[in-house]
Formats: structure tokens, sequence, C-alpha cells
């Protein structure tokens, strides 16, 4: 038990926790965010999309879905994260934001160009 304080205790009080599964705008992919290392990671549980062949290694792209981190983030403040996001569907990593207008709605854009070309996405809370 002390040992589950600890990890929550791992991230800052944040105005709404991101941390638990949540489906992607398009409703095709269930990520699930968890602590890992002082940051917060969301893994994909699972895609209509079975492999990533997409992604820029070759030697990754017969790789299941299902396991792979797809986002990393660290708190900026008190209600936004900052950090990577990784797009299977065209196997790029992004710099990206996260934010949580609701307890029940994640925000997350992806940029490139320093943040000058942002595309953004709402996901919304399964459990």
């Amino acid at each position: 038990m002390a040992f589950g304080l600890m990890a929550t205790a791992a991230l800052p009080a944040l105005a709404a926790d991101p941390r638990g599964t949540w489906l992607s705008q398009s409703g095709e992919t269930r990520i699930r965010f968890a602590d890992c290392g002082g940051q917060l990671c969301g893994t994909i549980v699972q895609s209509a999309q079975a492999r990533d062949d997409k992604n820029e290694n070759a030697a990754l792209r017969s790789r299941a879905l299902v396991g792979v981190r797809m986002i990393t983030m660290r708190a900026n403040g008190t209600d936004s994260w900052q950090g990577s996001l990784y797009n299977f569907q065209d196997g790029k990593t992004y710099n990206g934001r996260m934010t949580m207008p609701s307890a029940n709605a994640m925000s997350l854009s992806g940029c490139v160009l320093g943040g000058l070309i942002c595309r953004s996405q709402t996901w919304s809370r399964v459990n």
C-alpha cells in the first residue's frame, strides 16, 4: 500500500486527473494513462489497427500496436502537460500538449515547426 501512495505522489496535484483509460476522437483506439518515472504515459490498450505498419523504423512495422507507449507527458503547471505524441497513423512522433477541459474530456495537440502548425483532438474518458 505504501508503494501505491508513493506512485500517486509522483505527479503534482492537478485540476483534473488524466490517469485512466481514454477513447480517441475517432473511437478506434483506447489508451491507458498511468504514472511512469515521474511522467504520465499513455499506452495503447485497444486499436482497430493491428500493426505499427507506418513506423519510420522499418524494424518496428510488424509489432502489435497494443502495448505501444503512444504518449509521454510532464506536468506544465496545474492544468496542462507537455511532451511527445506518437501518431501510429503516419509513424511519426510530435511535440505535444495536453489539457483537461473537464474530468471526462482530454484535449491533445501535436505540433511541428516549433509549434507553428498544430493538430488537436478531444478524447473522452472510458473509466
